[in-house]
């Protein structure tokens, strides 16, 4: 049972008084809070009293004006919003002393750890974790890496801290435990197009409706797949429908351009470090995208640019999906679907000694050839009126028409950039533009683009540097649209990277 204990004046001396009162009653107590004019009492279970007993014996006191019946301590309210608060949160959250001892855990720390929340209490956390107690005990907030009951964490630990006579220390930390698997989804869902799905594949082709169908049924099979076709062709989408529409589409996508990055730097990516694996490393490590992609599907876009010693490390990988980190000693293992892009001819690659065959036919179980646009010519005008009308609501416009004319030039065009080609050209059209029609003037595309050739030999130049100035210009300016990165480009035409850098920079062009 217990009490709300009301007085009219918080003097000195009240509360020893009414502890008193109700020892000479031989009431046991269970315990006891103060707060201004009130003082609760919880009677021990064993003990019976009544209200009107309990009036009796109190109401006597000086300043005691009224005693009620109540259901729970002020604390015990407390605690439990606190619980109900924490049994919200999806992450484990665990409190501990200076000892390492659980003095709190929520709902998700006791279904980590197997037991319930009151066995809990007073177990060492280091019996749990990976990691001694000093790391768990920091004197400023920070994040570590740890494994906690065979789960990898990212774990935010908050230093809890007692004064006494001026000095500072530490009794504690408050610690959660965020998964690498659920911190993945949460990145997956802030990079996830709501468009991605299989009625975002625009094409009423006869070789798209063969794509379409061979996408829906891969997605079902939980298996490699090597999606091939041109730059520009939309091969990450097709990565997205074969994610979105299977068993793991509720678990994270990750996705990284294999072509983009530094060996180094893509190796760090997919398979993380350990702590101190290297000078400017984090202290606390990190995980790469196999771990955060756990459950779930990665996209390894331009397989064909990675280089032979990440190909044969992403072999052993694809034998028993388990790693380490560089720099680390544990293994690590995780389910994850592989989904590997590339616009190169692997086969011929492989014949060159430029692509492990061992790993391409680890990649190639399942394959999705993604037709050019000029392969799709039928597809131009669905998928014209589609990019136009998102145009157009990017820059806040009525939706124009394309004329007859102006249809009549996008499909009668090349399109060596493929779909992404025609999203800017109509992009630029559409911005460009306050007509209602799109005529053939309206569309930036030369149906003959080795036209200058022939006007550069009627032109005159001050001097030789001039006249190759503008073959530079000129050649840049119609390869750069169809190449993603100055990058590639610098492959297509044999030169550094840095030599294309500053050619694009000195003649003012840039991808729009």
């Amino acid at each position: 049972m217990r009490f709300d204990i009301r007085s009219d004046k918080d003097r000195i001396g009240i509360t020893q008084e009414i502890l008193t009162a109700l020892s000479q009653q031989r009431l046991s107590l269970a315990a006891v809070e103060m707060h201004l004019y009130h003082t609760f009492v919880q009677l021990d279970e064993n003990t019976t009293a009544t209200l009107d007993e309990l009036k009796a014996t109190l109401l006597n006191i000086a300043n005691v004006t009224e005693i009620i019946e109540i259901d729970l301590l002020p604390g015990e309210r407390r605690s439990q919003h606190l619980d109900a608060v924490l049994s919200k949160l999806q992450d484990p959250i665990l409190d501990i002393d200076s000892g390492g001892h659980i003095l709190l855990a929520n709902s998700a720390s006791a279904a980590l750890l197997g037991q319930d929340k009151a066995s809990l209490q007073g177990l060492s956390l280091t019996q749990f974790v990976d990691r001694p107690l000093q790391s768990l005990l920091p004197e400023t907030p920070t994040t570590i890496d740890l494994n906690c009951a065979g789960q990898s964490f990212l774990a935010d630990i908050t230093p809890v801290f007692s004064y006494n006579r001026g000095e500072k220390s530490i009794t504690g930390s408050v610690l959660l435990l965020q998964s690498l698997r659920r911190l993945g989804q949460q990145i997956s869902a802030v990079s996830h197009t709501p468009t991605d799905n299989i009625t975002s594949l625009i094409g009423s082709s006869e070789v798209m409706q063969v794509l379409l169908k061979n996408t829906q049924r891969f997605s079902q099979l939980d298996m490699p797949v090597l999606i091939q076709g041109e730059t520009g062709t939309g091969k990450e989408l097709l990565a997205h429908v074969l994610h979105d529409n299977g068993s793991r589409g509720k678990a994270p996508f990750m996705a990284i351009n294999c072509a983009a990055l530094p060996e180094n730097l893509l190796e760090s990516e997919l398979f993380g470090y350990a702590p101190g694996a290297f000078s400017g490393a984090r202290k606390s490590g990190k995980p790469g995208l196999f771990e955060l992609a756990d459950g779930g599907s990665i996209l390894l876009d331009e397989i064909g640019e990675m280089s032979t010693y990440l190909q044969a490390k992403l072999l052993r990988f694809l034998q028993e999906y388990s790693f380490r980190r560089i720099g680390g000693e544990k293994e690590i293992s995780v389910n994850v679907r592989i989904i590997s892009a590339t616009h190169r001819d692997l086969l011929t690659m492989v014949e060159e000694k430029l692509f492990r065959e061992d790993l391409f036919y680890r990649l190639n179980v399942l394959n999705l050839q993604v037709p050019a646009l000029r392969q799709r010519r039928a597809d131009i005008p669905a998928l014209s009126k589609h990019f136009t009308t998102r145009a157009a609501e990017q820059v806040n416009r009525p939706t124009p028409q394309i004329s007859e004319s102006g249809m009549d030039m996008l499909m009668s065009y090349n399109w060596p950039g493929n779909i992404r080609e025609l999203q800017n050209v109509l992009f630029r059209s559409v911005a460009m533009s306050d007509d209602a029609v799109l005529e053939q003037h309206h569309i930036p595309i030369d149906l003959n683009p080795d036209s200058h050739t022939d006007s550069t030999s009627e032109q005159s130049f001050d001097s030789w540097k001039a006249a190759q100035e503008d073959f530079e210009k000129n050649l840049l300016e119609s390869l750069y649209p169809r190449y993603s990165s100055s990058r590639k480009l610098a492959q297509r035409l044999s030169v550094s990277h840095n030599t294309i850098a500053i050619k694009l920079k000195k003649y003012g062009i840039t991808l729009e």
